[in-house]
């Protein structure tokens, strides 16, 4: 993911939840609805999910450190899982609460133009902020699934923005949902039922982000894709013959470390194994840009070693083993 890009979706979905948290606050205030108050928590707490993927975009761009040699791309998965946490504690959880207090202790919903008015205001609001995400995540997302794209995607931000627009598109129909069956009926339970509709589909988003955060936070492999062309980039037919196994780990998001052992001849020089290495180095930067960590270890290929043990290729993280996630 482009840091332009995902920069953007950032600023756009916090300008616009912003804007919705301070309105939906209002009408909370003149109507009374528990509805608006979930929704005015939910948008503040998508704020502060926004300042922290900024956060952690900034902060992932510190140099490395003797202590942290690798740098610290990982920051952005790590602010990616604090906004799943978030998600769930103060928009799920207090929405579940808000809207059992509503159903318990029902009252009738006052001045109802404002929460039906800033309702209709956040549905246009959240759908440039979604619009948006869509966007800059189709320049990215090329032939995959939008299911495939949140999964596999290695950059956390557009993925954790277009679940929460989504979440917050289809929050903002239920609470109005909620308010005007209240309004309809007279009833004050179903502004507290379109709350803790709102809990629970607040806190299902958090699940599925905390789960595909926590695999990044474990570290995955390059896709399928990047591994093969590192393979293909290594072998130059004539000192590098093959690829005895290799690893692969994201050290972040534009960041990729890769570990082969390779097979060259066994009357090469070290001059010329060395050589070849730095060869093989410059294919795989070339063919895969974000391999900036490389290393490259020779060793002499072995029919009969390889025969005794399972296909070295097929281990886990080599060149033809797909990736996981």
């Amino acid at each position: 993911m482009s840091a332009s890009g995902g920069t953007k979706a950032i600023v756009a979905a916090l300008a616009a939840n912003l804007a919705i948290a301070v309105a939906k606050f209002v009408a909370f205030l003149f109507s009374n609805s528990s509805s608006m108050l979930a929704e005015s928590v939910h948008s503040l707490a998508d704020s502060g999910n926004q300042a922290l993927l900024l956060l952690g975009g900034k902060k992932a761009k510190r140099e490395a450190t003797a202590e942290h040699p690798f740098g610290y791309g990982r920051e952005r998965y790590i602010y990616a899982f604090l906004v799943s946490i978030v998600l769930f504690s103060v928009g799920g959880m207090f929405a579940l609460y808000e809207g059992y207090e509503k159903i318990k202790h029902p009252h009738e919903i006052e001045a109802w133009y404002w929460p039906v008015g800033v309702l209709v205001f956040a549905i246009i609001a959240e759908t440039f902020s979604f619009r948006t995400a869509i966007k800059e995540s189709n320049v990215l997302r090329g032939n995959k699934s939008w299911t495939e794209f949140v999964r596999h995607a290695k950059a956390p931000e557009l993925p954790v923005v277009l679940l929460e627009d989504l979440g917050a598109l289809v929050g903002l129909i239920l609470a109005l949902g909620g308010v005007g069956l209240a309004l309809i009926t007279g009833d004050g339970v179903w502004d507290g039922i379109g709350t803790l509709c709102i809990g629970v589909l607040l806190i299902l988003i958090a699940i599925v982000l905390a789960a595909e955060t926590k695999s990044l936070l474990l570290g995955e492999s390059a896709g399928a894709e990047e591994v093969e062309k590192i393979a293909q980039a290594v072998v130059d037919g004539d000192t590098v013959t093959r690829v005895i196994h290799m690893r692969t780990l994201h050290l972040g998001p534009e960041e990729l470390l890769v570990a082969a052992k390779i097979a060259v001849q066994h009357d090469d020089t070290a001059i010329e194994v060395a050589n070849a290495i730095n060869a093989a180095e410059a294919r795989i930067r070339e063919a895969v840009p974000i391999a900036r960590v490389i290393y490259l270890e020779p060793d002499i290929y072995s029919e009969a070693e390889a025969a005794k043990g399972a296909d070295p290729e097929a281990a886990p993280g080599g060149p033809t083993a797909p990736a996981e996630h």
